[in-house]
């Protein structure tokens, strides 16, 4: 019975053990570093319109706070002289939303 035993625990690692390299093996073939790749690329691409985003947005701000565009914001705010002022002494200061 310990026989047995000791024969289905190292059949049992030997799979594990077969299934592990198998699959860091496909990660290393071209098509693997390729899905790899593709993955970041979408994340780059996500992160980069999330950039372009955020300085059209504080591009309207700048403007609004500086004269050149004087209706309300985009998004329906209103900026008083007040926080056009500490726009434009800190713009890359930290803002309420």
């Amino acid at each position: 019975m310990r026989r047995l035993f000791w024969v289905a625990l190292g059949a049992t690692v030997g799979v594990l053990a077969v299934r592990k390299v198998t699959k860091v093996a496909e990660a290393y073939t071209p098509a693997g570093v390729a899905s790899g790749l593709a993955g970041i690329g979408e994340g780059l691409k996500e992160m980069a319109e999330a950039v372009r985003d955020g300085m059209a947005e504080r591009e309207e701000e700048l403007r609004f706070a500086l004269g050149i565009d004087t209706a309300t914001l985009p998004d329906g705010r209103a900026m008083d002289a007040e926080a056009a002022r500490r726009l434009l002494d800190d713009p890359t200061g930290p803002r309420a939303r």
